[in-house]
């Protein structure tokens, strides 16, 4: 290969951003895996074995060899599709492997433990137990560059978030019916512009209040991520507030469950509200078990319909920000356009609704039972990678510096109010006082 060929090879490479990566990985995991199934229709999925009760059933079944061997494989798998990233962006392949293995270790580490029944029972789950991993290193040690060049938490949960539109199938969000979806716009609604108006009294500065009020309403990370995206933010405003949203979460899936039970609020509702104000899938999941399977499902539908606003909010953001940029410098010549919002536009998050459309209306229910588990099973991984990287990023004095602690009593503000409003539009929506209870099995 002649310098020249090198050169514009590197130059094609070089467009590529960090969504345009993300959509590719994604795209090969969930082709490939759709195209494995296609061809072995029998075939059944294995998927990595976290779960585990006392310490004999963690020796024979997740320390056991073919479970291991499983685990070292997908580590191999995904250590292979982001080194080439890393390569392709002109990084160095030997400082990045061995900084992903960290990562990858500590994100099955974080899985494992969560995989404790006693554990999962109180609904604190692995994302809690990767940022903690990551905040240890991060605030106790001196981070090595080659272990920073590989914690890239954005990437990560991009990725991840792809292979979730695996999951959120229309059909399933439809069965709430009208309740579900007018849950999760009121709610999204009403505490993101609450969330807004408290950060300007708190003279927070737009850009962090964008992301804040996104990351409260929406569906905590993968929507501050989307907003952050949307208005080119400061990566460590985004890193400060996923961090906020991580902590915050860890009383609340204690907490929100007991106090259900306490205050002998209906299954239906006390799911509605967990999935309204929980902000990750696998939390609402956990917490809202505890009360049973009828606020499990409706809890998981009402988190769905909440994730589905990911792409309308994206459209949104970007065009409102680009509209208030353009008010505040009358003297620019620049015209908010498609074209404009189109570039601020995150494009992971069309392969999110891409893949959501394909499993709900393109794929035969077979195949979509038959690699769901699969699929679930990488997009976790891939969670627990960006998990234990945005600890890594983050740091306790930064959290208490940054703009005097405003935007921390901003979030916490925001989500008292996030709690007090689901609870009374899921009374309202699935306790039968305006519409009738769904029925949800």
């Amino acid at each position: 290969m002649t310098a020249e060929t090198a050169t514009e090879k590197q130059n094609i490479f070089s467009r590529f951003t960090e969504d345009s990566w993300a959509l590719s990985i994604s795209g090969i995991i969930i082709i490939g895996t759709l195209l494995f199934a296609w061809i072995n229709p029998q075939f059944t999925f294995l998927k990595p074995i976290f779960k585990w009760e006392s310490v004999e059933q963690l020796v024979q079944n997740v320390l056991a060899g073919k479970n291991l061997i499983l685990i070292a494989g997908i580590g191999a798998g995904f250590t292979f599709l982001f080194t080439v990233v890393a390569i392709l962006s002109g990084q160095s392949a030997k400082r990045f492997i061995k900084g992903f293995l960290v990562i990858y270790i500590l994100a099955i580490l974080s899985l494992v433990i969560a995989g404790n029944k006693s554990i999962s029972y109180y609904g604190v789950e692995y994302v809690i137990f990767g940022l903690l991993m990551g905040l240890l290193l991060s605030n106790i040690f001196t981070i090595p560059a080659w272990l920073k060049l590989a914690a890239r938490s954005e990437f990560y949960i991009k990725t991840g978030l792809v292979i979730l539109g695996s999951s959120v199938l229309f059909g399933e969000i439809i069965k709430a019916g009208l309740p579900g979806l007018l849950q999760a716009l009121v709610v999204v609604l009403g505490v993101w512009f609450f969330a807004m108006w408290l950060c300007r009294k708190l003279k927070v500065d737009d850009e962090f209040a964008v992301i804040l009020a996104s990351a409260v309403s929406i569906c905590g990370v993968s929507a501050a991520i989307v907003a952050s995206g949307a208005i080119n933010g400061d990566k460590r405003k985004l890193s400060y507030v996923t961090t906020l949203v991580l902590l915050v979460a860890i009383p609340m899936m204690i907490l929100q469950p007991w106090l259900v039970k306490w205050l002998n609020i209906p299954d239906l509702v006390g799911g509605a509200w967990l999935g309204g104000t929980l902000d990750t899938t696998a939390s609402v999941t956990a917490a809202a078990q505890m009360l049973g399977p009828s606020a499990m499902k409706a809890g998981v539908i009402v988190k769905f319909s909440q994730n589905v606003l990911i792409g309308v909010a994206a459209v949104l953001i970007a065009a409102w920000w680009i509209y208030k940029k353009k008010g505040n410098n009358e003297s620019s010549a620049q015209k908010m356009g498609l074209g404009i919002i189109w570039e601020r536009f995150p494009k992971f998050v069309l392969g999110f609704i891409a893949v959501s459309l394909l499993f709900s209306f393109a794929l035969s229910s077979d195949i979509t039972v038959q690699v769901s588990g699969w699929l679930n099973s990488m997009r976790t991984i891939c969670f627990a990678l960006a998990f234990v990287a945005i600890g890594m990023e983050a740091s306790f004095k930064d959290l208490a510096k940054m703009q005097g602690g405003r935007p921390a009593m901003a979030f916490i503000g925001a989500q008292i109010f996030n709690i007090i409003l689901t609870l009374i539009v899921a009374y309202l929506l699935f306790g039968g006082y305006i519409l009738p209870v769904p029925t949800i099995q």
